[in-house]
């Protein structure tokens, strides 16, 4: 049963913008969105509740905005002022009970070039 769906990855220059989506088929909180660069670990990029209330890791802050469409299960992440340090895949992620993400998308690779 898939329950997390993304889209909008993609390339983009040094400097530019892009928007991943991510369906969920379910009630999930929090959610997510992690990445992976090649020969990284996994990492928390922002979590976003159903309150409202938001966390970054601190080499996006200020750049990426995380938001969420309670009404339709979506959650995005903009991506501003992209550096080729951001280039991973993306992966979405849901928490089902509140303790610990438990759920994952597919991923979508963020491609920047320099």
């Amino acid at each position: 049963q898939v329950q997390l769906v993304e889209s909008g990855g993609g390339l983009v220059q040094a400097g530019g913008s892009l928007r991943v989506s991510c369906v969920a088929s379910g009630s999930f909180n929090p959610m997510g969105w992690y990445r992976q660069a090649p020969g990284k670990q996994r990492e928390l990029v922002a979590e976003i509740r159903s309150g409202g209330s938001t966390m970054y890791a601190d080499s996006v802050k200020g750049r990426f905005t995380i938001s969420r469409d309670n009404a339709k299960n979506t959650v995005y992440l903009q991506m501003n002022s992209l550096k080729p340090e951001d280039t991973a895949v993306y992966y979405c992620a849901g928490s089902k009970w509140g303790m610990g993400y438990d759920s994952w998308g597919q991923g979508t690779q963020v491609t920047v070039s320099s």
